[in-house]
């Protein structure tokens, strides 16, 4: 498989990408609602899914993001890929069976919009993680409390309570999942991004 670069599932992600094209990624990710960037998802869709079934497996989303997009930062975050195509495959209801394994075509803008939002997501996760072990300790929590206020944090709370309401599985680490949901409620913006 394509996996088979010396690198296990979860790339070579363990540590922060350095130097992402921010506007490179926004512009492989046509997510807007003008016809340009509609008309550029219908082409994207077509390329991604080779066999004209309408449906993108994660294999196919994985290639394409490769081979396609050729956004290699992006390829390599494993993590923010499985879940963006998670989140995507639940964008809407009253799917066929055979669909809930899929991204079907409806489904395509939620998820390039939700692979830049959980790219950014896992690099911040990634700075906080500086053991690179992939997951946060609660010292690396703490570690991290001044840049969880700049990316936007506004609570108040100890950084044990911040860690406790983050560890929903109460493994005495934060996954990159749960640091994910949890940062998506929080409204949590990299500094660096230039949105």
């Amino acid at each position: 498989g394509h996996y088979g670069r010396g690198l296990n599932f979860f790339g070579n992600m363990s540590r922060p990408a350095q130097n992402i094209d921010w506007a490179r990624l926004r512009e492989a990710l046509p997510c807007g609602r003008s016809a340009a960037d509609k008309a550029k998802r219908a082409r994207l869709f077509d390329l991604f899914d080779p066999n004209g079934n309408g449906l993108l497996s994660l294999a196919e989303v994985d290639k394409g993001i490769r081979d396609i997009l050729r956004l290699d930062m992006l390829f390599d975050c494993k993590p923010a890929i499985m879940r963006a195509f998670q989140a995507a495959k639940a964008a809407y209801r009253g799917k066929s069976r055979r669909g809930d394994d899929y991204v079907q075509r409806v489904e395509f803008a939620p998820l390039l919009r939700y692979l830049r939002e959980y790219f950014e997501l896992y690099q911040m996760f990634a700075r906080m993680d500086t053991s690179h072990d992939r997951r946060i300790a609660p010292d690396e929590l703490r570690a991290a409390m001044p840049q969880l206020y700049a990316w936007g944090y506004h609570a108040t709370k100890s950084a044990d309570a911040v860690f406790k309401e983050i560890d929903t599985n109460g493994g005495g680490f934060i996954l990159f999942d749960e640091f994910a949901e949890w940062a998506l409620k929080q409204h949590l913006d990299l500094d660096d991004d230039e949105h």
